[in-house]
């Protein structure tokens, strides 16, 4: 059984350290959007759940399709086939959220650690702790970021060490969505820098033109050559 409470100490690590490698605020863009935030902030004021939880976990497990059911992501209107297996049909985008946060594992509605270690840990509860089991950073969180490489479940119960996965991970995104909305904060918790490629170098100004450096293709270029190959200097 994995601690958990080494996990959370491992993930406010790697969050202290993390460098993200990939470019979230598009997304991050779409998660804040004030539509958006206020469908969040209505079923987190139900629940208890931050809205920024909600808002990421929707964007991994459907890139944000208000026609799919928060826990797995299949169609609103049909009885989920993927874990959780068995849940609605449900008629409104928050009627499947609530059930996924209310009534499946991880139950993160009865979650009281929403320190950043406590918030990572409970993401990855949420899509499951077959990483942490491996001793692998979960691409669920970490993905775009310099703590992931590779490893996949590629499906439920399959992983594939090789392959890596592309969809952006919770870590990242709130990063990108903290640097944008100041409302989202951890006490005890830096947000994440997003660091743009170092600059080339410039290349030194050209030398003014003078008697000893004389513009190229000059006259007085000419004379100077003239007067090193008669007396070598």
């Amino acid at each position: 059984m994995t601690d958990l409470v080494a996990l959370t100490a491992e993930n406010t690590a790697r969050w202290t350290k993390a460098k993200l490698t990939r470019n979230f605020s598009g997304i991050a863009k779409r998660l804040i959007d004030p539509d958006a935030k206020d469908r969040y902030q209505a079923l987190s004021a139900k629940i208890g759940v931050p809205w920024f939880f909600i808002a990421v976990v929707h964007e991994r497990e459907a890139s944000q399709n208000w026609n799919t059911q928060l826990g797995q992501g299949d169609p609103l209107g049909s009885v989920s086939v993927h874990v959780p297996k068995g849940r609605g049909p449900f008629k409104t985008w928050e009627d499947g959220a609530y059930d996924a946060l209310v009534n499946c594992a991880p139950f993160a509605a009865r979650n009281h650690d929403w320190s950043i270690g406590g918030t990572l840990t409970m993401l990855e509860q949420y899509n499951g702790l077959g990483y942490a089991a491996r001793g692998r950073p979960s691409p669920y969180i970490w993905s775009g970021t310099d703590q992931y490489v590779s490893g996949k479940y590629v499906r439920d119960g399959v992983y594939d060490a090789s392959a890596v996965d592309q969809q952006p991970g919770c870590a990242g995104l709130l990063a990108a969505m903290m640097q944008l909305d100041p409302t989202i904060t951890f006490s005890e918790a830096k947000i994440i820098p997003v660091t743009n490629p170092p600059a080339r170098p410039r290349k030194p100004p050209p030398a003014t033109p003078s008697i000893r450096t004389p513009a190229k293709g000059s006259l007085g270029a000419f004379f100077v050559g003239l007067f090193k190959s008669l007396f070598g200097k």
